[in-house]
C-alpha cells in the first residue's frame, strides 16, 4: 500500500507533467490568426453566398452537429476535443476568468486541459471564438459543410416553396375576388332583367286582365281554379309574343342600319344623298335615268329618295270601343278577309301629310299584319283595297322588295316593271282579337303605303277586320 508521500509525489508529477504540456503548446501565430480570419471573413461577410447563414445560426448547426456526430460519425483526438471544447467555453461565458471560474478537482485531468485550453484563449470574443469552431470543425470534419450546404439548400427549397404557395393563394384570392365581382354583375343583371320582365308583365296584365278573364269565364264557368289557370297561361303566352314582336322589331332595325351602303371615303350614301356620319350632307352625284318635262332629270325622285326610318306600334285595351266607332263610321273599315286571303290597304302619301297612322282589331281571331312602302308616284289620295287570293303572288311581290338599297327605290321599277318596295314592318301574326294594334310611322318620301292583313295561313276561318288609317302634318 502506497503511502500519503508517495500519493503526494504522483499527483505533484502529473501536475508538471501537465502544466509542461499547456507550457508546450504552441502559441498561434500571427499568420495563422490571420488565416482564422480571412476563413472567419470570409464566413461573416460572404457567408450568405457560400454557405447560406449568419454567423450565429452557422455556430448552433456546427455545435448540434458536433454534440450528435461526436463519437459516431465524428472521431476527434483528445487535443482536438479540448479545444473545440475551450471555443464553446469562450462563446457561452466569455474570456476565463479564475475568480468566478468553479475550481477544478486535483484529480480531474481533463477539466484541468479544458481550462488550460480555455485560459490560452484570453479575450478573445464571442463571434471570434463561433467563427474559430466552425472554421476548426470544418477542417476536422469534411462532411460538416455538404452538411450545412445540405441544410441550406433545403431552407431555400421551404422558401421557394413558402413563396410560390403565397403567391397561390394570392392568386386564388385574386381569382376567387373576379369570381365573385362576376357573379354579383350577373346576379344584378339577372335581378334587373327579372325586374324588367315583372313591370313588362305587369303592364301586359294590366291591359288584357279583364279580356283574359271573361274568355277564361266563358271557357270554365263555375270553376275558378281553371279560370285562374288558363289566364295565367295566357298572361305568359301574351308577353311571349310581345317580346317576340319586340326582338323583330329591333332586328329589322340593325338590317336596316347594317345595309346603308357606304362610300369609298367614309360617308354613307342614304336615298340618293351622300350623307357623313357628322351627319352633314353633301351634293349628289348626278344620275343618268328617269327625265320628264323636256329631258330635265326629276329633281322629285331625290326628294323622295329618303331614309326609311322604323316604324312604331303600341296596343290598346279598348277595343270593344274601337269596334263600335268603326261601325258607326261605316264605309269600307269594316272588311272581310277569307281564309286563305290577304288583304292590302293602299294608302297614298298625302301632300300636306308627313306621317301615317293605322288602327286596327279583328273578332275573335288573330291576323298578319305588316307594312310596306311602294316608291311610286300616285296623283291620287284616294285609300283603296285589293284582295290577293294568291298566297305565292303576294310572296312574289315581297321578293321583288327584299334586297333594294333605298338609294336606289325612289322613282326606280324592277325588270318587271312593278315599283320598288321597302319593308317597314315585317309580316307577323298579331293578337288583334284581344287588344287594338296602332302604329305610325313618318313619310320616307312620295309613294303609297301597303298595309297587308295576311290570312292566307288560315284554311277554314275568315276574319273580320275593322282598320282605320288617317295622316298628320
Amino acid at each position: 500500500m502506497a503511502s500519503g508521500a508517495d500519493v503526494t509525489q504522483k499527483i505533484s508529477e502529473a501536475e508538471g507533467e501537465l502544466e509542461g504540456l499547456s507550457l508546450s503548446k504552441e502559441e498561434p501565430k500571427d499568420d495563422q490568426i490571420n488565416e482564422n480570419d480571412r476563413k472567419v471573413e470570409g464566413l461573416q461577410n460572404g457567408v450568405e453566398v457560400h454557405w447560406g447563414f449568419g454567423l450565429q445560426d452557422l455556430y448552433r448547426i456546427a455545435l448540434k452537429f458536433y454534440k450528435d456526430k461526436e463519437g459516431k460519425a465524428v472521431h476527434l483526438g483528445y487535443a482536438e476535443k479540448c479545444s473545440l471544447v475551450a471555443l464553446t467555453q469562450q462563446v457561452t461565458h466569455g474570456p476565463h476568468d479564475p475568480v468566478s471560474s468553479p475550481p477544478v478537482g486535483v484529480l480531474d485531468v481533463v477539466g484541468k486541459d479544458r481550462r488550460l485550453a480555455w485560459q490560452t484563449l484570453g479575450s478573445m470574443s464571442r463571434e471570434v471564438a463561433m467563427e474559430q469552431f466552425v472554421n476548426k470543425l470544418t477542417d476536422l470534419v469534411p462532411t460538416f459543410r455538404p452538411y450545412v450546404e445540405a441544410l441550406w439548400a433545403d431552407k431555400l427549397e421551404k422558401e421557394r416553396l413558402a413563396r410560390e404557395e403565397e403567391e397561390r393563394r394570392k392568386e386564388e384570392e385574386e381569382k376567387r375576388k373576379l369570381e365573385e365581382e362576376e357573379r354579383r354583375k350577373e346576379e344584378e343583371e339577372r335581378k334587373k332583367q327579372e325586374e324588367t320582365k315583372r313591370q313588362i308583365q305587369e303592364a301586359l296584365n294590366q291591359q288584357t286582365y279583364e279580356q283574359f278573364r271573361s274568355y277564361a269565364e266563358q271557357q270554365f264557368p263555375g270553376n275558378p281554379e281553371q279560370q285562374a289557370v288558363l289566364i295565367r297561361q295566357l298572361q305568359d303566352q301574351h308577353y311571349q309574343q310581345y317580346m317576340q314582336q319586340v326582338y323583330q322589331q329591333q332586328l329589322l332595325l340593325q338590317q336596316q342600319q347594317q345595309e346603308q351602303p357606304q362610300t369609298e371615303d367614309g360617308n354613307y350614301q342614304v336615298g340618293g344623298e351622300s350623307q357623313t356620319e357628322g351627319g352633314e350632307e353633301s351634293p349628289a352625284p348626278e344620275e343618268n335615268g328617269h327625265d320628264s318635262d323636256g329631258g330635265e332629270e326629276d329633281s322629285e325622285d331625290e326628294e323622295t329618295s329618303q331614309n326609311v326610318s322604323p316604324a312604331s306600334m303600341w296596343t290598346r285595351r279598348d277595343i270593344q270601343d274601337f269596334k263600335e266607332s268603326i261601325r258607326r263610321e261605316g264605309g269600307d273599315s269594316v272588311i272581310k278577309v277569307g281564309h286563305g286571303e290577304t288583304v292590302t290597304v293602299r294608302v297614298p302619301t298625302h301632300e300636306d301629310g308627313t306621317c301615317l297612322f293605322w288602327e286596327f282589331a279583328t273578332d275573335n281571331y288573330d291576323i298578319g299584319f305588316g307594312v310596306y312602302f311602294e316608291w311610286t308616284k300616285d296623283t291620287s289620295n284616294v285609300v283603296s283595297v285589293h284582295i290577293s287570293e294568291s298566297e305565292e303572288e303576294e310572296e312574289e311581290e315581297e321578293a321583288e322588295g327584299e334586297g333594294d338599297d333605298v338609294e336606289r327605290l325612289a322613282g326606280r321599277k324592277h325588270e318587271n316593271g312593278r315599283p320598288a318596295q321597302s319593308v317597314i314592318i315585317p309580316v307577323y301574326r298579331r293578337d288583334c282579337h284581344e287588344e287594338v294594334y296602332a302604329g305610325s310611322h313618318a313619310y320616307p318620301g312620295t309613294g303609297v303605303y301597303l298595309l297587308k292583313f295576311d290570312n292566307s295561313y288560315s284554311l277554314w276561318r275568315s276574319k273580320t277586320l275593322y282598320y282605320r288609317v288617317y295622316y298628320t302634318r
